[in-house]
């Protein structure tokens, strides 16, 4: 991976890892030829997207899921559903555990007939995509769940929000997008696509991407173990190893800190010096939130790879969850890295499997957990966490960054706030 020492000075180019398939997919229509496709897409049948399914639009049209052009048609959607990869026309296989469908009701399918081609049309109304030469097939919700969850118990997130309302069909096809996704939510200039990516890490001369994923707010031990990674890198030869602290930004669980918190509580910590910003680059990946463990950390390494990233940090039980309805939680932890360091279509991806951070109660700091004295290490998980930011409660010194705490707990006390002027009035008697 590393080229022999430079008497010459060559541009370091951040292809040091290929997109899957070779070509970083881009769907977004060129400007010039814009406004004849919003005419063509006005005059199609429309099919309307959730939130959600705007989501995946974003995620397909920006590569992150390269090779797909488009929503899976039935031949890919059975391949990510059994093999959770994709073969290509060459014969080789890229990682694709998550099936990115489309669904649509009866009314839909109608009002499609014998249309080849659809507009689709986003949550505010506005025209954004037209999906070609279609292909309907039936949504057996049932399999699709247990498949991509290993269960069917109620309450699991992604599927009390996205599939049991779902229509009977899922409509698949290549996607043109009519111009680039915006949300228009102030965090637009985070949303960076995997080309503007890979141009970040050749513009900052990087030899290796490490990419950390995460959905919760940094803690002192995600910043340990980053900062260990990048030591390491260090140690192995690298020159100017980058980190891409990539908090997912699509759909979350109700109870998971809000997107603008996450990344108002990130700058903090960049701010306060716990991660570097010389070696920092913080951006929002698109993606939805789907909870569904070790088939779901193989996307979030996949779509990585197509960002430029040749090393994955991977930590206890990714993308996991407690059991919607019993005490335990959903997936074994270890089983996360056991999957990623296996699975098809990842081989060229470098996983980095990480030991456990606590805090240690005697050195008052996040650290590497110690099983020689186990006792001396409290374990402070998310919602652990949340509890003490909506009680007002402070962690131990050394738990996280004064000024990243500090966005947590106006969070939570702006939402106490406002439950308590929703509380009804009561009429005295």
């Amino acid at each position: 991976m590393h080229s022999p020492s430079r008497s010459v000075q060559a541009p370091i180019k951040s292809s040091l890892i290929d997109p899957d398939g070779g070509k970083l997919v881009d769907l977004v229509i060129p400007e010039s030829e814009r406004a004849s496709r919003v005419l063509e897409a006005q005059a199609l049948p429309k099919v309307s997207l959730s939130k959600i399914d705007f989501e995946w639009v974003h995620v397909i049209s920006e590569g992150w899921a390269s090779p797909l052009k488009g929503f899976m048609r039935e031949d890919e959607y059975l391949q990510s559903l059994h093999f959770n990869s994709l073969r290509m026309k060459d014969g080789s296989v890229v990682n694709m555990s998550l099936p990115i469908v489309l669904a649509i009701d009866d009314e839909t399918k109608e009002r499609i007939g014998s249309s080849t081609n659809v507009g689709l049309v986003g949550p505010n109304g506005d025209l954004i995509a037209i999906l070609r030469s279609i292909e309907i097939y039936k949504h057996n919700k049932e399999e699709r769940i247990a498949r991509t969850w290993g269960t069917t118990a109620p309450g699991l997130p992604y599927v009390e929000e996205v599939i049991t309302s779902a229509g009977n069909w899922l409509i698949g096809g290549d996607l043109e997008v009519l111009e680039p996704i915006k949300y228009n939510d102030g965090l637009d200039n985070y949303r960076l696509s995997p080309q503007q990516l890979r141009k970040e890490f050749d513009s900052r001369q990087a030899d290796a991407v490490f990419a950390f994923q995460l959905r919760n707010p940094v803690h002192n031990g995600h910043a340990l173990l980053m900062n260990d990674t990048r030591r390491r890198l260090l140690e192995m030869g690298y020159k100017n190893p980058i980190l891409l602290l990539h908090p997912l930004g699509g759909f979350t669980k109700a109870d998971d800190v809000p997107l603008d918190v996450r990344m108002e509580q990130h700058s903090k910590v960049l701010e306060d010096g716990i991660l570097d910003p010389e070696t920092t680059i913080v951006a929002i990946f698109p993606s939805p939130m789907h909870y569904a463990g070790p088939t779901e950390v193989q996307w979030h390494a996949k779509a990585r790879i197509n960002a430029g990233a040749n090393f994955y940090i991977v930590g206890r039980d990714p993308a996991g969850m407690g059991h919607p309805t019993e005490n335990r939680d959903l997936y074994d932890p270890d089983h996360g890295k056991k999957v990623l360091s296996m699975a098809p279509g990842l081989e060229k991806l470098n996983i980095l499997p990480f030991r456990v951070a606590a805090y240690d109660t005697v050195h008052k700091k996040m650290a590497f957990f110690d099983p020689s004295r186990a006792k001396e290490f409290l374990f402070i998980s998310g919602t652990k966490m949340r509890n003490f930011a909506k009680t007002g409660e402070n962690p131990p010194d050394g738990f996280m960054c004064p000024g990243g705490w500090k966005v947590l707990v106006n969070y939570y006390e702006s939402l106490q706030t406002e439950e308590g002027s929703q509380q009804p009035a009561v009429l005295s008697a």
